[in-house]
């Protein structure tokens, strides 16, 4: 994969991917206070920190080396 798609691919996941992914995360909040009612607040903030870092780890090697020059210029 060429630098440029891999650039065109992390502005993509970050412009859609993101957006969609915050959405699916505010909705597993949701959903769980409404099944066991509001987590305590031991519980809740390890969820959130769990949530705000779980997307960038599968798109890590897409994200990796994006932000240098093109190595093939």
């Amino acid at each position: 994969m060429t630098h440029r798609t891999r650039k065109r691919l992390a502005l993509l996941a970050l412009l859609v991917g993101l957006p969609i992914y915050v959405v699916l995360a505010v909705s597993l909040v949701n959903w769980l206070d409404q099944s066991f009612g509001r987590l305590p607040i031991w519980a809740e903030v390890p969820l959130y920190a769990v949530l705000a870092f779980a997307w960038a780890l599968p798109l890590k090697p897409l994200f990796r080396g994006i932000g240098q020059a093109d190595p093939e210029d």
